[in-house]
């Protein structure tokens, strides 16, 4: 498994990858924009025969306190590859992302495996109406 910063040439098999993981998907210029905006922060995994299984688009943020923290936008991983613990800081105060609130799975690793408190619920946040999680953590 080798986990490196994304490249432009990966952003068509990095929605691929978004497509078959997620319900939520976005257009291939959203990828470009989180590549050009934040390019040390748009990571993929790829597998021993360097196909993508695996990515993370994140950003950094600054709160009304001026506080930079990073936020995953968007991870998916390939069923065949979930559970290897991919997953890295960027030098940020907290990170934090949205769950589904019915994604009891993500719910639970993000909650009882990786000890991220859930800040807030972000009410009919995905385009279906569904509320999220907002869970978040501090680095280290």
């Amino acid at each position: 498994m080798n986990i490196r910063n994304a490249r432009p040439e990966d952003l068509i098999n990095m929605q691929h990858c978004n497509l078959l993981c997620l319900p939520e998907n976005y257009q291939r210029k959203y990828y470009f924009y989180y590549g050009l905006s934040w390019p040390q922060l748009s990571y993929i995994a790829e597998d021993e025969n360097g196909k993508i299984v695996g990515y993370v688009l994140a950003k950094m943020e600054e709160d009304s306190d001026d506080v930079p923290y990073g936020h995953i936008t968007s991870l998916a991983v390939k069923r065949s590859h979930r559970r290897l613990a991919m997953i890295d800081n960027f030098n940020a105060k907290y990170v934090s992302l949205h769950v589904r609130k019915s994604n009891r799975a993500t719910v639970h690793l993000y909650s009882n495996t990786l000890n991220f408190q859930i800040s807030e619920v972000e009410p009919k946040y995905h385009a279906d109406g569904e509320d999220a999680y907002v869970p978040a953590t501090t680095p280290g």
